[in-house]
């Protein structure tokens, strides 16, 4: 059955569109000719720029584009949204923002308290993964897709964790604490290693485990989320098998994995980075070891 029976707003998720489109002219306005208001403001780079596009741009095909209403239907696309807003979104957004904009909000009395404390590497990756674990038992996953307040508030409380769990790794504010390159290796797989009991139990159950992904009843209930209720009272729907010849068990397998390759793929570049900069810095201070013990063998002659 083809998904535009659910309709334009359902599909493309015109309100959101405008979200996006405000946060983008607000980021720009704030980085360019706002900045001037801002203390020891720098322009904003071609990079940073990027990142916040391309970020807004995922955002918007995550959770206004088709896949937020595929997402509801089958829990392998939930887990594509879910990876890609954490793991793919969080840094990217961060990334684009300047370190003198960060340095303004966290500045702000509550904000300075927060993040000091949620930053600390250790709560921060665990904090993370935990409520993602929890997110994904079965009778709180049901729960939360059956109430739009209970789903958009823990999104947002992922997404906020998201922040924390990447700030020890990808922070670079002089007055800010940064870990060191063995000990961000240390930090990836620990966050790796916490991830795999959550989707290792999804992978090997052996019978679905959501209700609103297979009894055909609460699933309407839960569409309700991403379609208007009178669109979905104009249908005769009797659950996602109509939309999918995936069976839910295998859907659920597929989800996991899916969540479970795109962590790894990512962290794998983030790791590949530290092992690059790492080696960069060392070949540094050896070429700046060999010219200064240069210099003190053959000093240069005075006048």
């Amino acid at each position: 059955m083809p998904l535009s029976i659910f309709g334009f707003r359902a599909l493309w998720s015109p309100f959101f569109v405008i979200t996006i489109l405000f946060m983008t002219v607000l980021y720009f306005l704030i980085t360019t000719k706002w900045r001037k208001d801002f203390k020891n403001s720098e322009p904003l780079t071609r990079k940073q720029a990027i990142y916040f596009i391309i970020s807004m741009i995922l955002l918007y095909v995550v959770k206004g584009s088709p896949i937020d209403l595929l997402a509801h239907i089958m829990f392998t696309y939930h887990m594509v949204q879910m990876s890609i807003l954490l793991i793919i979104i969080a840094p990217l957004l961060m990334l684009s923002i300047p370190n003198w904009l960060w340095e303004a909000f966290l500045k702000l009395p509550v904000i300075k308290n927060v993040f000091g404390f949620f930053t600390k590497p250790v709560l921060s990756v665990i904090l993370f993964n935990v409520f993602f674990s929890f997110y994904h038992l079965p009778f709180i996953f049901d729960k939360i897709k059956m109430s739009e307040l209970a789903h958009g508030t823990y999104t947002l409380a992922l997404f906020i964790l998201a922040i924390f769990m990447w700030w020890p790794l990808l922070n670079s504010l002089p007055n800010h604490k940064q870990l060191s390159g063995l000990k961000r290796v240390a930090y990836l797989f620990a966050s790796a290693l916490l991830l795999t009991p959550a989707c290792g139990i999804l992978i090997f159950a052996g019978k679905p485990l959501y209700e609103t992904y297979s009894n055909g009843t609460l699933w309407l209930q839960a569409m309700t989320l991403c379609v208007p209720s009178d669109t979905l009272s104009s249908l005769n729907l009797s659950g996602p098998e109509l939309f999918s010849k995936l069976p839910v068990l295998e859907d659920q397998q597929l989800g996991a994995i899916i969540m479970k390759l795109v962590q790894e793929v990512v962290y794998g570049f983030v790791l590949a980075r530290i092992f690059f900069l790492w080696f960069k810095k060392d070949q540094q201070e050896a070429e700046e070891f060999t010219e200064k013990a240069m210099l003190t063998q053959n000093p240069q002659p005075t006048k």
